[in-house]
C-alpha cells in the first residue's frame, strides 16, 4: 500500500498548529519545503525531509538545517531552475513511489506563487493529491476519479477544470452536473453548495475541487 506524505509548503499563510499536528498524525512521512520547517517546528513537529535553498527560512530553521541529525536535508543552490516544491516533489517520487500526497501551507501570499503551487501539485500524478488549509480543502481530481464529501452539508463547493476538454460529474449538491463539459479555469463550478452525501467525478481532463469548511 502507497503511503502518506505530508509536504509542508513556504507560504507566508500559516497553517494553525492544531491543523498540522492533525495532517502529521495522519501522514507516514513530512517534508519541509523550505519556510516549512518553520510553520513544524511553531506547532512542535519535526520533519523527515528538508528541502530547499534555505532563503525564506528563520535563522533557528538555519541552524537545524545546518546540523541536522534527526532529519535528512536535501539543499539547493538558491540560483537554481526551479522552486522549492518542484524539488520537493521530486523527492518525493523518488523516496516513496506512488505516494498520496498532502500539502499545507501552500496556497496563501503571492497569487504568482500559489497559482505554480497549484499547477505543481496538478503536475504530480504519481498519487492522489489534496491541499488541506483551515478553511478549505481541495483535491485534484484526474480522469476517472471520484471525490465522495461526506458530513459537509450547506457548505460551498467549487469546481475548476485545470484541463482543456474537462468533463464533471456532480451529484448531491444544489446544482448538478452530468457529463458535463467545464471550460479551461471557467467558472460554470464556481459556488454550488453541498446538500447531502456528494460525489464529483471527472470524466475527462482534470480539475480541481475545493470544499469551504
Amino acid at each position: 500500500m502507497a503511503c502518506k506524505v505530508l509536504v509542508v509548503c513556504g507560504s507566508p499563510v500559516v497553517a494553525s498548529a492544531d491543523l498540522l499536528r492533525r495532517l502529521a498524525g495522519e501522514c507516514d512521512h513530512v517534508v519541509a519545503v523550505d519556510r516549512g520547517l518553520d510553520a513544524l517546528l511553531s506547532a512542535g513537529l519535526g520533519c523527515d525531509v528538508y528541502a530547499g535553498d534555505a532563503d525564506t527560512v528563520s535563522d533557528e530553521g538555519r541552524a537545524l538545517v545546518d546540523a541536522a541529525e534527526d532529519f535528512e536535508v536535501e539543499r539547493h543552490d538558491p540560483y537554481k531552475d526551479y522552486t522549492d516544491l518542484a524539488l520537493a516533489l521530486d523527492s518525493v517520487r523518488c523516496r516513496w513511489p506512488g505516494a498520496e500526497v498532502v500539502a499545507t501551507c501552500a496556497t496563501g501570499g503571492r497569487p504568482d506563487m500559489a497559482l505554480s503551487v497549484l499547477g505543481l501539485l496538478a503536475g504530480y500524478d504519481d498519487g492522489p493529491v489534496w491541499i488541506a488549509e483551515d478553511k478549505v480543502v481541495a483535491r485534484i481530481l484526474r480522469a476517472g476519479e471520484s471525490w465522495t464529501i461526506e458530513g459537509f452539508e450547506d457548505k460551498t463547493f467549487s469546481i475548476i477544470a485545470i484541463a482543456p476538454g474537462t468533463v464533471v460529474s456532480e451529484h448531491g449538491l444544489e446544482w448538478e452536473l452530468d457529463h458535463s463539459p467545464l471550460g479551461l479555469l471557467a467558472d460554470t463550478g464556481i459556488s454550488n453548495i453541498v446538500r447531502t452525501t456528494a460525489t464529483i467525478t471527472v470524466h475527462q481532463g482534470a480539475a480541481i475541487g475545493f470544499l469551504l469548511r
